[in-house]
């Protein structure tokens, strides 16, 4: 069963894309059309930066496989087998999921098959050529095919999706529903259309068909003048989306969310009852940001980590010039708060506002609600973190981050509150010790090798 409603409870299951080698393939050329600042080095992501994470996860969600293990899984002469999908060394975790592996379950129903290589081939325009190619591709080979863009012969057929890595952008679960992505960029259509049919056809997701929630155009879209079009546009993704508590649903409008979209979101979950509250917050619709989680996320009951550009502090000290100036480039940020079966939104003047009522009316928290600043909040530190997502953190269980080890200021603000920060290396031998457990462990982050990682803008 899934059921999902909130952003710091134990964590219990989760689905992971470790990079592939379409990856390797991103050049200097098309980096930004698809979506990556720079290129990144391949094996240092994948081997000691990447590979930390699946470790950690495992520990703390599925740690049979890992524990008193991990000189024998970081053996040179094992190759990386044990992240590999496909491979008999594969961890093969039910609880830690690889989007290829489950891809590659989907695909093994042959009229599954056929729609999806059809349905790609549609998309990216291939011959039929590459199609009859495709079909008699075994299974694994297939499923790398189709995330890579390249055949088992190097040959690329058509563009990666190295942004496959980031998998909280392609769906959220929403209590017992599964909200679908409508990415904004090209370079995401693959892996909304994979995604798809992971999710309407996997045997984890089979019994919540009737319960998918999947924002699309308007009707007659097609007919809209190019105005028109600018106005209705609906794209959506799950950076944008916040399960914060079970009455209340968290969504941001940014770069890559649109108005339309959260409003067809707001009709439908409220049209069926997933929710009591949808709380809107609108960021600019710029690079820097790209989605509110980017922005601010949660660490515990009563405490959050923000950017300080959108705090209360910064915002009320701005200029008049600043604030005219932030007015009309609609370069500022709203919200609003939108409740079943009233008529008028609540407005929240703060962000901090918003986050506090999330604390103490939902969660019904007893403590004051306590904001860690990016980088303390101190030029240029606040900004250059956000920028390698300092706010942008995943709560293995409540007040336990993984966040990214460049982000120094901002850890020192952690280790200010009392928080253990620690790298993920020497976290892993203090459990290999039994020095420290996933099970006890409190008030921590978690640093991540970050040097390369960081290079793909998302945490």
């Amino acid at each position: 069963m899934i059921h999902v409603n909130t952003e710091i409870g134990t964590l219990k299951r989760l689905i992971i894309h470790s990079p592939d080698s379409g990856l390797g393939r991103v050049v200097p050329s098309k980096a930004q059309d698809w979506l990556f600042e720079d290129i990144v080095h391949l094996d240092t992501v994948r081997g000691k930066e990447y590979d930390y994470y699946v470790k950690i996860l495992l520990y703390f969600l599925d740690p049979e496989k890992v524990r008193g293990k991990l000189k024998e899984i970081d053996d040179p002469a094992n190759n990386r087998a044990f992240y590999k999908p496909g491979n008999e060394k594969y961890f093969n975790s039910d609880k830690v999921m690889d989007i290829q592996d489950l891809l590659q379950h989907v695909l093994s129903h042959q009229e599954l098959r056929h729609e999806i290589i059809a349905s790609i081939c549609a998309l990216e325009n291939c011959s039929f050529a590459i199609q009859k190619v495709l079909k008699e591709l075994p299974l694994l080979d297939l499923a790398r095919t189709l995330i890579s863009g390249s055949l088992p012969n190097r040959q690329m057929i058509f563009a990666p999706i190295p942004n496959l890595i980031f998998t909280r952008d392609i769906g959220i679960v929403i209590n017992d529903h599964i909200l679908l992505n409508k990415p904004a960029k090209p370079a995401r259509y693959r892996e909304a259309l994979l995604a798809r049919y992971v999710f309407y056809y996997h045997k984890y997701f089979g019994d919540v068909q009737d319960k998918v929630v999947a924002v699309t155009d308007d009707d007659l879209f097609f007919l809209f003048d190019e105005d028109e079009r600018k106005q209705k546009v609906t794209t959506l993704e799950g950076g944008d989306i916040m399960m914060v508590a079970p009455n209340n649903l968290l969504v941001g409008v940014s770069e890559r969310t649109t108005p339309n979209a959260i409003e067809k979101v707001i009709k439908d979950l409220f049209k069926r009852n997933v929710v009591e509250k949808v709380s809107v917050v609108k960021i600019p619709a710029k690079r820097d940001f790209m989605h509110i989680d980017t922005v601010f996320t949660q660490v515990k009951r009563n405490m959050w980590v923000l950017y300080g550009r959108f705090s209360k502090r910064n915002r009320e000290e701005a200029s008049f010039y600043d604030k005219f100036y932030a007015d009309r480039c609609k370069d500022d940020v709203k919200i609003l708060q939108f409740q079943n079966g009233r008529e008028k939104p609540i407005r929240f003047d703060y962000i901090e506002d918003l986050l506090d009522s999330i604390s103490r009316d939902d969660l019904k928290s007893r403590e004051r609600t306590e904001i860690i600043y990016s980088g303390g909040d101190e030029f240029p530190f606040s900004q250059r973190e956000q920028w390698t997502d300092s706010c942008n953190l995943l709560a293995l269980k409540e007040g336990v981050v993984i966040g990214y080890d460049r982000n120094d200021k901002t850890a020192d603000v952690f280790r200010e509150k009392g928080f253990l920060v620690i790298r993920a290396e020497d976290l892993l031998n203090k459990f290999e010790a039994n020095e420290l457990s996933p099970e006890t462990l409190t008030n921590t982050l978690i640093m991540l090798p970050s040097a390369e990682l960081s290079r793909a803008r998302g945490g």
